[in-house]
């Protein structure tokens, strides 16, 4: 098998600060030889039904297309959180995925998630397991940040968790990333390229 090992990172982002970490999440997946991060984004939803947003996004990502499910071979899923959940774009893009659960396109392929928040206790952790648990009945197998192998998780001030990278923003959006949560970001999205080339039978 000589194609790379693709790995979707797949976010919202409103004020950029989703966006950073997955951009330091795919500087973390090409560290690892042979595999490429594809990075992707989703629409903003609005309740005004007549609303659209355009076609291609003004800056940043392209929009996520099924196919970039079906080819990926490993998921990073990352969203600013909402009253302590995933926001609203990402919840509607997996809520159209069904398709792919009875197809099982996404089983038994690594995946980890990622946010950000406006303030220290916005909910972080609870947002990341809200984004675990669709892609748990997807059947992908979801990966965290051991402490054993991370101690910036014992001394971040600013985010980073088990359950995934973090970062705090501030109530602006323009609180810069901290050293120990850009490792993690960097440490998270290596996790996810080295398990998901491992699983595809490449052990070098």
């Amino acid at each position: 098998m000589n194609d790379p090992t693709q790995i979707l990172i797949l976010y919202y982002s409103r004020h950029g600060s989703t966006r950073r970490l997955a951009e330091l999440i795919a500087q973390g997946v090409e560290s690892v030889t042979g595999c490429e991060a594809r990075l992707r984004t989703v629409p903003a939803v609005s309740t005004v039904i007549e609303a659209t947003e355009a076609s291609v996004p003004a800056n940043g990502a392209p929009y996520v297309e099924i196919s970039d499910l079906q080819e990926c071979h490993g998921l990073a899923l990352g969203s600013p959180t909402r009253f302590g959940n995933m926001a609203a774009p990402m919840k509607y893009f997996l809520d159209g995925t069904s398709s792919e659960w009875l197809n099982g396109s996404l089983a038994d392929k690594p995946a980890c998630v990622f946010t950000s928040t406006g303030s220290m206790h916005g909910g972080q952790e609870s947002t990341l397991i809200s984004m675990m648990l669709p892609l748990m009945h997807h059947g992908m197998l979801i990966l965290g940040l051991p402490f054993s192998e991370h101690p910036e998780l014992m001394t971040t001030s600013s985010g980073g968790s088990p359950y995934g990278a973090t970062h705090w923003s501030g109530l602006d959006g323009k609180q810069p990333l901290t050293e120990d949560s850009k490792k993690l970001a960097i440490a998270l999205g290596k996790r996810l390229a080295e398990t998901a080339h491992k699983l595809r039978g490449h052990h070098d």
